[in-house]
């Protein structure tokens, strides 16, 4: 299946749900917020560093509680970084939370397994904020849109 100009797409179709799925079922139980963004190549040396950009091109850190977390993937260039906003990176437990996050994503993405490996991913990272930042009414329910988004 090919996409506009000839390109393949980066995900097909059903991977697509299957992944804006796990991001609704992640966000109905917390006022959290995750986003997955995926594009072929990363323009840093350190992936962490699109990540962070991402993250405020789409105004992530307006979130009500400060718990938004972006997963950016750049897949040709097999790359990756998980970003998450002042709040929940704390209270998730900091370094050691993420890295281990990180560590079972890469594990997915080794196999190829890159679909398997985001809705592991955004379940995890769902399971964090509904520890930390659970459902709450008075909040706005969907702050982010939870489609995917594309880079080049």
């Amino acid at each position: 299946m090919f996409g506009l100009f000839g390109k393949k797409p980066m995900l097909d179709a059903d991977s697509q749900h299957r992944i804006v799925a796990c991001i609704k079922e992640a966000e109905g139980k917390t006022s959290g917020e995750v986003r997955v963004f995926i594009e072929h190549h990363c323009h840093y040396v350190d992936p962490m560093d699109r990540a962070r950009e991402i993250f405020a091109s789409l105004s992530m850190e307006n979130t009500t509680a400060r718990n938004a977390v972006i997963v950016y993937v750049a897949l040709t260039d097999r790359q990756f970084a998980l970003f998450g906003d002042s709040a929940i990176y704390e209270k998730a437990g900091g370094a050691e939370f993420w890295k281990s996050a990180a560590a079972k994503l890469t594990g997915h993405l080794r196999k190829n397994e890159i679909t398997e490996g985001l809705c592991n991913c955004i379940q995890e990272l769902g399971a964090a904020l509904a520890a930390h930042f659970p459902y709450d009414p008075t909040v706005k329910k969907n702050e982010l849109p939870d489609e995917i988004v594309f880079g080049k």
